[in-house]
């Protein structure tokens, strides 16, 4: 494996620092960044990759025939833009969720990779970054569950008011709670299931509990339907301040032989650490500590890049997460108040 030379541009989300940190741990190096004014999570890049440069015009970036890859945690909005002016200057690119924000930007940037032979993936962190996603997909690799029935996905976030930007609370800017968060739970819908597509039964966002924020989806749920095989996704910003993280993401796959549970960030009974499963079948009843999982996304990215391949993530599972994220968003019921 050849480490690759890589480059930040958009530094408007944390998940930069999970996308950087997973690329240089396996020896790749960052030539610089750029990001637009001064954003919230620009200290705390400061203080965990001291020695990367920070640079004044992108284009230096850009026009840099040493760099391999260009990493993008701008504005939701803006990252379709960004991700084609880097793949059409010869860069393959990796993104924060959602890759784009509309279904317009996601056919232009088909076009884009179809023109350009460039990898556009996104780091969907709540499986790539999550030891117990890889226990759990080696556990029903191996059959432990028989053949997958369902999954059922939770994405509760802590809202963190003071840390958000304004266009944090403007829907045309984050693409909305579905296109941003439950992007994560599809993704891991048509892993586990072994999907190519699914159908939207039914989709729904509300704002229940910040009505001074319009524009802020704090609920949003999705039903889908691949085959036989079910899914249903619930996400919202209701994390309560006594949880000690920012979200206790679970994820439930039922099979015909038995069902796994994944508590991936913290375990409410009380062991400590994260990357909790629990497996249930005809043989086993137990609880496994995935903490000493590998994480294979970004080893397989780098060689992927290198041999232009597809082992991380297929281009056309990359497309139909966004897509089906994007659909389940414009057709979603607007619910009322709870009043």
């Amino acid at each position: 494996m050849t480490p690759l030379t890589l480059g930040v541009v958009g530094i408007d989300h944390r998940h930069i620092f999970g996308q950087l940190s997973g690329m240089m741990e396996l020896g790749c190096t960052c030539k610089g960044w750029w990001t637009e004014g001064e954003p919230q999570p620009v200290e705390g890049f400061l203080k965990r990759f001291p020695d990367v440069p920070r640079v004044g015009d992108l284009r230096m970036l850009l026009d840099d025939p040493e760099i391999d890859m260009i990493l993008i945690a701008d504005v939701p909005a803006r990252r379709a833009d960004r991700a084609m002016e880097a793949m059409r200057s010869g860069k393959d690119v990796m993104l924060d969720k959602p890759g784009c924000t509309t279904l317009e930007q996601l056919e232009d940037i088909k076009a884009c990779v179809a023109e350009t032979g460039r990898i556009w993936s996104i780091d969907f962190s709540e499986r790539f970054e999550v030891r117990a996603v890889s226990k759990a997909a080696e556990l029903v690799r191996d059959g432990a569950i028989g053949e997958i029935i369902q999954t059922v996905g939770l994405g509760p976030h802590r809202l963190n008011r003071p840390t958000r930007p304004d266009w944090f609370f403007d829907d045309r800017m984050y693409g909305g709670i579905l296109t941003d968060i439950a992007s994560h739970q599809i993704d891991q819908f048509l892993f586990f299931t072994g999907s190519q597509d699914a159908e939207i039964i039914t989709s729904s966002v509300g704002n229940f509990a910040n009505p001074d924020d319009p524009g802020l989806q704090d609920f949003g749920e999705i039903l889908l339907r691949s085959g036989n095989r079910q899914g249903y996704i619930r996400v919202d910003w209701y994390t309560p301040d006594a949880l000690p993280t920012w979200g206790d993401g679970r994820l439930v796959i039922s099979g015909t032989e038995g069902q796994i549970e994944l508590r991936k960030y913290v375990d409410i009974a009380g062991r400590s650490g994260t990357d909790h499963v629990f497996l249930v079948n005809k043989d086993r009843y137990e609880y496994i500590d995935a903490s000493g999982e590998d994480l294979p996304y970004f080893a397989n990215l780098i060689n992927d890049v290198n041999t232009r391949s597809e082992t991380a993530m297929s281009q056309a599972h990359c497309f139909k997460v966004m897509e089906l994220a994007l659909k389940a968003q414009a057709k979603a019921t607007r619910l009322g108040t709870l009043k």
